[in-house]
């Protein structure tokens, strides 16, 4: 094999440009191995340097089935590479990994990928590739063995990559119409209203205590008295905390009603939300 053709082959292997894989083979003296083994440690120190940058833009991918179904994000630092094919088929190939390992990110990255490299290994090249940095962000597995997950998706990019993703998991033994466009109207009122938590009482205690905070640096310098403070503050903190539960907040469909009053109108007994996940690009 001629050296133009070990540096084509090189190229295809790795993505590399024509000057560094032409400068890995001679420093490699022909062997195509090594020069894959040069081309990484290459691409790790081109990586290494793009760390630093931010990594806002990317995308959500969902994966799965109705039973068990992964969320992850993976961020780079522009919309245009969040469309690049070999960035989009890194992220359809990850999402499906994702969902076996259970959204386990350190056992994620260790993971063979179809080309035998791990993860971490493909990571680091399809930056020194790519030019961008490109992370991994948040992830989520809902599994149930009694409810059935819903999805849904905005702003599609491709597939079921987006750049807001939503599983919402529901427990109920029928398996009616009714159910299922609840399901995916529920979805969707999630990915619009960004609940904190199914209930108020499970809400973080440091979002509460950072909101009490500030609602109390708001009524300092008010000129209300104490009394009227304290009373003007728990209003408001239980207002917070009303529009920031799900089953409290306005139902996206029809906002005079809350979503605890539509699952109610379902009349449907065993009918629970037993857990959701919301994820969007930059958040």
């Amino acid at each position: 094999m001629s050296d133009i053709e070990k540096v084509k082959k090189l190229r295809e292997a790795t993505g590399a440009g024509f000057k560094d894989c032409n400068l890995a083979i001679k420093e490699a003296n022909g062997n195509l191995d090594k020069a894959v083994e040069i081309l990484r440690v290459k691409g790790i120190s081109k990586a290494s340097k793009k760390m630093s940058r931010d990594a806002k833009e990317g995308v959500v991918a969902v994966s799965g089935d109705s039973k068990k179904t992964s969320i992850i994000e993976v961020n780079c630092e522009t919309d245009f590479v969040a469309k690049n094919e070999n960035f989009v088929d890194f992220v359809k190939e990850l999402s499906e990994l994702n969902n076996e390992k259970n959204s386990d990110v350190d056992v994620l990255k260790k993971t063979p990928m179809k080309n035998g490299i791990s993860v971490e290994d493909n990571l680091v090249a399809l930056i020194a590739k790519i030019g961008e940095k490109i992370t991994i962000g948040k992830t989520k597995t809902i599994s149930n063995s009694s409810s059935e997950n819903y999805h849904y998706l905005h702003t599609v990019v491709k597939d079921n990559l987006a750049k807001l993703a939503v599983v919402v998991s529901i427990e109920t033994k029928n398996n009616s119409d009714t159910v299922k466009t609840f399901g995916k109207q529920l979805s969707m009122h999630i990915a619009a209203s960004n609940p904190l938590a199914l209930e108020s009482n499970l809400i973080d205690k440091a979002i509460i205590d950072k909101e009490q905070e500030l609602v109390n640096e708001e009524l300092k310098n008010s000129g209300k008295s104490d009394e009227i403070a304290k009373k003007i503050s728990l209003g408001k903190m239980n207002k917070f905390k009303e529009e920031n539960a799900l089953l409290t907040q306005a139902w996206v469909m029809e906002p005079k009603k809350k979503v605890q009053d539509v699952l109610k109108e379902l009349a449907i007994n065993d009918l629970k939300i037993k857990e959701f996940s919301r994820i969007k690009i930059g958040e």
